[in-house]
């Protein structure tokens, strides 16, 4: 049996040294990050939250916005370098695809205020005048006048209905909601 001149002999090694190799370049590596602990400071997302979340994926925000930093000196705007760790109590993790729009995974921190994050939600435009994401009116219900449990948005006049209110729905909160809950913990150094 040579295996110069066997083509079975050779397709046999061939399929053996590329199971071989997947198994420890892919399957074993993702083995091992399935036990990673989460970082000290990460706790499981809340009901609204985890609904945010939800709708986020429903959405398919993970299209345009990553939640992935590269450590990589462009990406330090966006947080340090992500960790297995930060991703432990995820499931899936939201890396994201692309980055369109700008990178999520530490938006808890750099933009924690809800009032913005319902503006940006309900007309991108009306913060980030050169934004390219779309507005998402259908998570917020036009009032001739808002209740006192509601949410109003302060819209800039150019982006409110005339004689109207624009409030928040419980859709709207649970989204702003999961976007502040994202934020990085600070590594422990060694």
């Amino acid at each position: 049996m040579n295996v110069h001149t066997d083509h079975r002999v050779l397709l046999a090694y061939s399929i053996s040294v590329f199971l071989f190799l997947s198994l420890i370049v892919a399957v074993m590596p993702a083995l091992e990050m399935q036990r990673t602990p989460p970082l000290a400071g990460i706790k499981p997302l809340d009901d609204i939250a985890q609904r945010g979340r939800d709708l986020y994926l429903k959405e398919g925000c993970g299209t345009c916005h990553t939640q992935f930093v590269r450590d990589l000196p462009m990406d330090a705007p966006y947080g340090r370098g992500s960790v297995a760790g930060d991703f432990a109590l995820e499931d899936p993790p939201l890396l994201g695809s692309q980055r369109t729009g700008p990178d999520l995974t530490n938006i808890g921190m750099r933009q924690p205020s809800e009032t913005w994050h319902l503006i940006h939600l309900y007309n991108p435009r009306s913060v980030v005048p050169t934004s390219v994401m779309p507005g998402y009116p259908w998570y917020f219900a036009v009032k001739d006048e808002a209740e006192t449990s509601d949410i109003e948005l302060p819209l800039p006049p150019e982006f409110k209905p005339a004689g109207k209110t624009v409030v928040a729905t419980e859709d709207a909160i649970a989204l702003v909601r999961y976007l502040q809950s994202l934020h990085q913990v600070p590594l422990e150094q060694p």
